[in-house]
């Protein structure tokens, strides 16, 4: 399993009963956990959609519905219960909407939605209001709509209504959260998560004891090492860590694949390493070039061999030599033959030009007959010129006599050309123009290199891994 060769766990052949039971305790663990950490953020959608989890969850995070706007609700069910048994304008019924004109007033000023992070919800009822009284202010349609008139023109059984099917659930969703001494809400769920937590606590001692009983060079402090992660299913804060140890549990259980995952991760991880590690190598290594050609270390390479360290030989062949052979070879018996008219006719425009200045050559055109003897005459000289240099080169790379002669003129050539290299101006001017080419390079290649050729070495290094596990 991929989990044991990246944390360093002992092979398992087959996963026991109690090792899948415990994965699964510590993947209803992690739900919990996520559970947990999702009920305040989203207590209104619990709140609406699954009333009975909050009637049982609340409790344990110290959530009760907010004193004023529950005293809020009581006055609205108090005036509903009013005005069923009450003419619309008994006295009752007019203390009753005062009151509750009266708590608008302080709902809006006193804005009891704020501690719970509920003031949009506030904001919607305003706005709700206003648009059913055609009122502005909040503070006006509040005693607009808790009015005997209001209720008389619209009929109140369709404006209560209105309130407990559009404004209530708004307000239900305001809550109070109990506070401890030390500033904190009170959460009741490391009640829940303790006997998971003491479970998780003796596995982990049992596992890392049997590891260092079953590997005599690991002892029990080193197994624990090796298993660290484990140790996030006993931290009481940051739970939500649970997930890596949870999948690696499942994995070792056989009741998850975490392997293409973790490639996939490990894979990201390298591309994005390599992607900023690769400009980095590439224009490390042409500044080291750079830097051998500004102090002279590559002219002496080239012109003072005794200078060179041991240099180590894998196939007793002097490469630039044998490239310089089939450079020659190929120029001669595939190149020239290509571009042997060319030859021709650059042969024949520079005869040409040398006939025309002889007065000779000018005389023939006067006579007639002979005025195109001229032009077939450097036709005739540059084809015989260009074939007698054609067969000359192949037979001296043909004939092996020609072998000393030859290697004694590339001998000749080459210290006359390093004597001409070593000259001051040609050694600065190459050595700049070296520079420059190294920077140019370093500027338009090495950021495509990482750019465009990482995902494509991952891609063949997955390849060979997987080819070397089928094998």
């Amino acid at each position: 399993m991929v989990s044991n060769l990246v944390f360093g766990k002992e092979p398992v052949s087959r996963p026991s009963f109690w090792k899948r039971l415990i994965a699964i305790a510590a993947l209803v663990n992690l739900l919990l956990v996520l559970f947990d950490l999702s009920y305040v953020p989203w207590h209104d959608f619990y709140l609406n959609y699954l009333p009975k989890v909050t009637q049982l969850y609340d409790p344990m995070k110290g959530i009760e519905l907010h004193p004023e706007t529950q005293a809020y609700l009581n006055r609205v069910d108090e005036l509903k219960q009013l005005l069923e048994d009450n003419d619309l304008e008994s006295p009752e019924v007019e203390a009753s909407l005062r009151k509750l004109r009266r708590l608008s007033i302080q709902t809006i000023e006193d804005n009891p939605f704020a501690l719970a992070d509920k003031s949009r919800n506030l904001g919607k009822i305003e706005n709700l209001i206003r648009q059913r009284v055609g009122e502005e202010s909040a503070r006006e349609a509040m005693a607009i709509f808790w009015s005997i008139s209001h209720l008389s023109e619209y009929s109140w059984q369709q404006e209560l209504e209105f309130f407990n099917t559009e404004a209530r659930p708004l307000m239900q969703t305001n809550y109070y959260r109990e506070v401890r001494r030390n500033g904190q809400f009170v959460d009741y769920f490391w009640l829940i998560d303790l006997p998971f937590v003491i479970l998780f606590a003796g596995y982990f001692l049992y596992r890392t004891y049997s590891m260092s009983r079953s590997l005599s060079e690991v002892t029990w402090p080193e197994a624990m090492l090796r298993r660290w992660y484990d140790l996030l299913l006993l931290l009481p804060f940051w739970r939500w860590l649970r997930a890596f140890p949870v999948a690696i549990w499942l994995d070792e259980a056989r009741l998850v694949n975490i392997e293409p995952i973790l490639a996939h991760m490990s894979s990201d991880f390298m591309v994005s390493f390599a992607r900023e590690l690769t400009p980095l190598v590439g224009i490390h290594a042409i500044e080291q070039l750079q830097d051998g050609i500004r102090r002279g270390d590559v002219t002496n390479w080239l012109f003072f061999p005794e200078t060179r360290r041991p240099y180590i030989d894998i196939n007793n062949t002097n490469e630039v030599e044998a490239i310089a052979k089939r450079l020659l070879s190929v120029s001669v018996y595939d190149v020239l033959p290509k571009i042997q008219p060319d030859l021709e006719a650059v042969l024949r425009r520079l005869i040409e030009g040398s006939l025309n200045q002889s007065p000779l050559y000018k005389q023939l055109h006067n006579f007639p007959g002979l005025n195109q003897l001229p032009t077939q005459i450097a036709e005739n000289l540059a084809v015989s010129i260009s074939e007698s240099a054609y067969k000359t080169l192949t037979e001296m790379l043909s004939d092996s006599s020609m072998g000393s002669l030859g290697e004694r003129l590339m001998k000749n050539f080459e210290t006359g050309l390093y004597g001409e290299l070593q000259k001051p101006d040609n050694l600065e001017e190459i050595q700049s123009l070296l520079v420059d080419m190294l920077e140019e390079i370093k500027i338009n290649y090495v950021q495509d290199i990482a750019e465009g050729k990482i995902r494509q070495l991952s891609a063949r290094s997955q390849v060979l891994q997987m080819t070397r596990k089928q094998k």
